[in-house]
């Protein structure tokens, strides 16, 4: 009976254990991937759209059958092998609040840092070198597919004390997140639609808007994010409860950036590759 009792308990315990370990999960601010899976291939459609035939071409040597779209999350996917704990930081870019175009054009020339901004310009070097392996060329492409996504996701634009809103708690129609996770995932999740179907409800450009963004620098995207997460932080308070008007609100800015990324992702490569 002692034995029975005693494994019993110790199964009790960890039982509840387990339960609080589950319900501390929900509670802890969440560590999430730019614009989520979603988002991501939502901007890899979009720039696939606007890429010339050679460009195609060479990324279909590249990827051979894998799309664009389908690349586009592997930057993130790749997270759980630990020798790429080194990628983290390639994903945002941290500039401080209340900063001007002037003093963020400034700050991104002395851009030292491993982050978003440099790193990107590293991979466009290396795409463009011609010596470069295949697998190199493939591990240099999927990286640039995904972190020019991440730039025009406000939040990897943010603020470094509060690891760009992932400290700043919230509830979205009642189930705890932060800031972060919110513009990540659960606004593009709201709307209801598949990668494709969202990429033809907002994919309505014309040749002088495609143009005039594509001549738009890296800087520019950038500072263009910085503008975005400022109103955000503006509007959005720790512990705000957030539904439906919040996506009345944010829903047209989350779908310029998402229009924007794939833009510019196009831009980029056709620039690269054609």
């Amino acid at each position: 009976m002692l034995i029975i009792g005693t494994n019993y308990n110790s199964m009790l315990f960890n039982f509840f254990k387990k339960i609080l370990l589950l319900g501390s999960f929900f509670y802890l601010p969440f560590t999430s991937m730019a614009w989520g899976v979603l988002g991501h291939r939502i901007v890899g459609q979009i720039a696939d759209s606007y890429l010339t035939l050679n460009t195609k071409k060479a990324i279909s040597k590249i990827l051979g059958t894998e799309t664009i779209a389908m690349a586009s999350n592997w930057a993130d996917f790749i997270k759980s092998d630990t020798s790429f704990t080194y990628i983290y930081p390639w994903h945002y870019v941290n500039i401080k609040a209340n900063m001007t175009i002037e003093d963020v054009n400034d700050f991104l020339d002395k851009d030292t840092a491993v982050d978003a901004y440099t790193k990107i310009n590293f991979l466009v070097k290396q795409l463009k070198n011609k010596n470069i392996s295949a697998t190199n060329k493939a591990y240099y492409l999927k990286l640039l597919i995904h972190i020019v996504g991440d730039v025009h996701q406000p939040l990897h634009v943010g603020k470094v004390d509060d690891l760009g809103g992932n400290k700043i708690r919230l509830s979205w129609f009642g189930t705890p997140t932060n800031l972060h996770r919110v513009w990540d995932e659960q606004l593009i999740n709201f709307q209801q639609l598949s990668y494709t179907e969202y990429t033809t409800a907002i994919n309505h450009t014309n040749a002088a808007q495609r143009k005039t963004w594509q001549k738009q620098g890296l800087k520019t995207w950038i500072y263009d994010s910085y503008q975005s997460v400022e109103k955000i932080y503006a509007d959005t308070k720790l512990e705000d409860k957030l539904d439906y008007s919040y996506n009345f609100k944010f829903i047209n800015l989350l779908n310029t950036q998402l229009l924007k990324a794939g833009v510019h992702l196009a831009g980029m490569l056709n620039e690269i590759f054609d």
